[in-house]
């Protein structure tokens, strides 16, 4: 393998969030309640709706109230871009209203001053696993065509009032999600394996084009601004060369796939359009619809936690619990304490997968290790020895470098959960990810006081070496 370790000179390091993750106050200013809320137990229970009791979320850690402390954080660190997300409801509290929430408005406008203080990049999810909760129980979350205009009107909100201010944005987060929990994607309170799957297609559909005419306005509020499309990324390989495992891989990547070749080149790949003859899956797809799905994105954003493998043969179908979604597990990889396989080669596979197949610029918004830490004192201070993350970060960023080497045109790197935050998929704390610590645990205890872990110096030398320190 080629020793040399290299970054373009304007590669965007950096680290990502999700509002309902981190910013707690869900029910201050103005906000109503978002779909996120309502998952008090996590991604995989029944949502709680109206959500009642203790939950993590509630509060989570604060950054509502922190922010400036937190980003201040990210400057030391030496962050170019910083991936976060707009709660919905904090703009539209139930989703449908014209006028829109102002002092919501005025938060984000904030933190945006804040970031751009630091000349730290914003960059932008406008739905990252949270809707107006309201919006999933009156019209049916996205099984509702109306709710295309419903995004419009909140995307041109937020558009005209940060255009100068923000400059890269992404529609909704990790959108082939949807095939796997319609709730946490789409505010469809059913479980993907029991729905219709018309009506499961649909939904996916009527995003799709919100996605798109969402782009397309964008471009002309300011055609300076890149929009990109948002997937959760996890190659396939075939468990054995048998031609029907490689066949299997093949259709385990095309249910994420579908979702990049509909943003990126603008229509219904032919292995779809069959999926949905032999599945009798009748969709409605207008004139209108397909002019819109011509508006493709100016950049692909994926995260990347694991790769999986695919077999045709059942009695070798082995899950492996994944990122919301589970496959067949890999025998030649380690394991993370939640059963995640580590496999960093798989994040050069795929940036080259997509690179191959689309050419458009890439951003890695999501990549990190959720593990347990263990806060300890040293020098007056406390701090986390955390080198399993710094070990598993530098080897999925030395991948990242290989790929660049490849020729694949990788715009930045922003690690998931940069500091501590509720994980989406258990709605607990101690799966941390963050380089910084914050002093709260699951029973809701704690301090919310900050520190620094190992990890945040590592990442700040890292960030000042544009890379070299990799080495």
């Amino acid at each position: 393998m080629n020793k040399t370790v290299y970054f373009p000179k304007d590669f965007l390091w950096g680290g990502a969030v999700a509002a309902n993750q981190c910013e707690g106050a869900i029910l201050e200013d103005g906000k109503g309640y978002s779909t996120a809320d309502a998952l008090t137990e996590g991604v995989f229970e029944k949502p709680l709706i109206p959500p009642a009791g203790f939950f993590l979320k509630e509060k989570a850690v604060d950054c509502y109230h922190r922010y400036k402390e937190d980003i201040a954080l990210f400057a030391e660190m030496g962050f170019k871009v910083f991936r976060m997300s707009i709660a919905w409801s904090r703009i539209f509290p139930k989703g449908d209203e014209q006028e829109p929430n102002e002092a919501g408005l005025k938060f984000y406008d904030d933190v945006f001053d804040e970031l751009l203080k630091y000349g730290i990049q914003p960059l932008v999810t406008l739905s990252h696993y949270e809707m107006p909760l309201y919006l999933a129980t009156e019209y049916g979350g996205w099984t509702n065509r109306k709710m295309i205009d419903f995004f419009l009107h909140y995307a041109e909100t937020v558009f005209r009032r940060y255009k100068d201010k923000v400059k890269m944005w992404l529609t909704f987060n990790e959108i082939n999600m949807m095939l796997h929990a319609p709730f946490n994607g789409g505010g469809i309170d059913q479980k993907a394996e029991e729905m219709d799957q018309t009506e499961l297609y649909h939904a996916i559909h009527y995003q799709l084009v919100a996605s798109a005419l969402v782009t397309k306005l964008g471009h002309e509020i300011d055609p300076d601004m890149k929009v990109g499309c948002m997937i959760a990324g996890s190659p396939h390989y075939p468990l054995t060369c048998e031609p029907s495992d490689v066949l299997e891989a093949l259709k385990k990547d095309r249910q994420s796939l579908f979702f990049a070749d509909v943003h990126c080149r603008g229509d219904y790949p032919g292995y779809m359009k069959r999926f949905f003859r032999e599945n009798d899956i009748h969709l409605v797809i207008t004139d209108e619809d397909r002019e819109a799905l011509k508006n493709t994105v100016d950049f692909i954003s994926i995260s990347y936690y694991m790769s999986y493998c695919a077999t045709a043969d059942e009695e070798k179908n082995i899950l492996s619990q994944g990122n919301i979604m589970s496959a067949v597990k890999n025998p030649y990889l380690e394991e993370s304490e939640w059963g995640w396989q580590i496999d960093p080669q798989g994040l050069r596979y795929i940036l080259n997968q997509y690179y191959d197949r689309y050419q458009l610029p890439i951003f890695i918004v999501e990549n990190g290790l959720g593990a347990k830490d263990t806060l300890v004192k040293e020098n007056d201070t406390y701090t986390v020895k955390d080198s399993y993350r710094i070990d598993y970060l530098r080897k999925h960023l030395l991948q990242v470098s290989e790929a660049i080497q490849d020729g694949v045109e990788v715009l930045g790197y922003t690690a998931w959960g940069c500091i501590d935050l509720i994980a989406n998929t258990s709605a607990a704390i101690s799966k941390r990810y963050g380089m910084i610590y914050v002093d709260r645990n699951d029973d809701g205890s704690g301090t919310l006081n900050r520190y620094k872990k190992e990890s945040f110096y590592w990442y700040k030398n890292v960030i000042e070496t544009n890379g070299e320190s990799l080495k």
